[in-house]
């Protein structure tokens, strides 16, 4: 064997255990990529569930805050409605009462009227009484 060939030889086994390597070292980096993939769409998958859970939280706080405005809407105008109906029933009590009292008003000057004229009979019966005494005083003195 010429030295050439064993050089030749020595040369291809570099050039093959070279390929060798770079082969195993670009098996090494495809397996990397592909796992760096995976996690890349595991992180990205778990990114997407946690938006979804977080909208969905969201949503049902949006709604649960709605159900509560229109329960405090409804009870406000529940509120108002009693408030309304309570003062419509003071506003007849009123009306009523100023009507007892106009009825009591004017009964008093009935009253008052009745006993002006109650006495004004009585100063003429009493009148009377007098003219009557003093027309009998007189008839006596006349007799003496």
């Amino acid at each position: 064997m010429s030295v050439e060939r064993v050089g030749d030889e020595g040369l291809s086994k570099q050039v093959e255990a070279a390929e060798r390597k770079l082969k195993a070292a670009a098996d090494v980096a495809s397996a990397a990529e592909r796992r760096a993939t995976a996690e890349i769409e595991a992180l990205e998958a778990d990114l997407e569930r946690e938006r979804a859970a977080a909208e969905q939280a969201r949503e049902k706080l949006r709604l649960a805050h709605e159900e509560e405005l229109q329960r405090e809407r409804e009870a406000k105008e529940r509120a108002i409605a009693a408030a309304e109906t309570r003062l419509e029933e003071i506003e007849e009590e009123a009306s009523a009462a100023e009507k007892r009292i106009e009825e009591a008003e004017r009964r008093a000057e009935e009253a008052e009227r009745g006993v002006a004229d109650e006495k004004a009979r009585a100063r003429e019966g009493a009148a009377g009484w007098l003219r009557e005494q003093l027309e009998s005083i007189r008839r006596e003195a006349e007799r003496r």
